[in-house]
């Protein structure tokens, strides 16, 4: 992991957060915390070992960040896990950074399980919107791939957000030999919901991942696959809204559906060119690319009595100058496509 930068690199003048590729930085991933109440098999090895408490970000030091973030022209912040909602205060937490910035872009991805009875405080808040992980609409392969039978709870939520006005997207990492033959209830689902339905490559995310060809079901194939069951057209660029899925708008036999189709696709047709987002880990690590394992300890600086938020901002300025394309460092990779599972990086 890198080290603050020398004293002299800390003077250096800051600019917006445009990194040596032309891209401009617009969003910031938060990860609040990396313990999750759910055992997700692609996700969780069941030999991993817990950030320790004292090393996770107070949120006093993350509203720091974000404060520092949109200052340097930061729109849209993610918080993500682990699960967000596993971590006490966590909706105190959204109601200051929402206190403090009525204007900014505020997100949240869940698994589902904890959100139901914040539903209203979030609309309250005024949450921009929500994904939710969700894998399979069958019960017992909910219990299979999580380890909890919270299959109903998880619907409850998504039932209660959109009678709340709250935006949702469902989020399903596509697995071939497990939620393959799924595909008519997510399109359903989003036939008759005003719901993105994105399907994400499984990718291999830190060690003693269970990732194999074997069930790796490619964006190719699930567009085949979709054909068969609706009418699809793709959407342009302006109604993506800058995010990585290519979107499809999709008509069944009682014509044009409510909610769209996504696909994101790291692995097979990468989306590096137009990334505009930071990661920052729930021990304050800063990641300027999902698949680069460098990091620089943010907290460290934020924490030292001499250094402190402006140093964190040049640290994270000068990091950016050097974020990467991802998709050239997959081309070296073996194994894994990053060192730490997805819960330490932020989901």
């Amino acid at each position: 992991m890198n080290e603050i930068p020398p004293f002299a690199s800390l003077c250096a003048p800051i600019g917006p957060l445009e990194d040596g590729h032309g891209r401009t930085v617009r969003y910031i991933r938060l990860s609040v915390t990396d313990r999750c109440n759910l055992r997700c098999a692609y996700c969780r090895s069941g030999m991993e070992t817990f950030i320790p408490h004292e090393s996770v970000l107070r949120y006093e030091e993350m509203e720091q960040l974000v404060d520092m973030a949109i200052d340097m022209g930061v729109e849209k912040v993610r918080l993500t896990g682990g699960e967000p909602f596993a971590r006490k205060g966590f909706v105190d937490f959204l109601e200051r950074l929402r206190a403090a910035h009525p204007a900014l872009d505020i997100r949240v991805t869940t698994n589902g399980t904890l959100l139901g009875p914040h539903i209203p405080a979030l609309k309250s808040i005024g949450l921009n919107a929500v994904n939710l992980s969700l894998d399979t609409f069958d019960r017992a392969k909910f219990e299979r791939i999580t380890g909890r039978d919270l299959f109903p709870r998880v619907r409850e939520s998504m039932d209660a957000l959109l009678e709340a006005g709250i935006p949702l997207k469902l989020n399903a990492v596509a697995m071939r030999g497990f939620n393959d033959d799924e595909l008519s209830a997510f399109i359903g689902y989003a036939l008759a919901h005003p719901v993105d339905v994105r399907f994400i490559e499984f990718m291999p995310m830190g060690e003693g991942t269970r990732w194999t060809d074997a069930c790796f079901w490619s964006a190719t194939d699930i567009l085949a696959a979709v054909r068969e069951v609706v009418d699809i057209r793709p959407l342009s660029e302006e109604q993506r809204n800058g995010g990585p899925a290519r979107l499809y708008a999709l008509t069944g036999p009682d014509g044009p559906g409510l909610g769209r189709l996504g696909l994101i696709t790291p692995l097979s047709n990468h989306f590096c060119a137009a990334c505009n987002r930071l990661r920052i880990t729930s021990d304050g690590a800063l990641r300027t690319c999902l698949f680069d394992d460098r990091e620089y300890r943010l907290r460290n600086a934020l924490r030292h009595p001499r250094l402190g938020i402006r140093a964190v901002r040049r640290i994270v300025s000068l990091a950016t100058l050097n974020k990467p394309i991802g998709a050239r460092l997959l081309e070296s990779r073996k194994n894994a496509v990053a060192q730490r599972r997805m819960t330490a990086i932020g989901g």
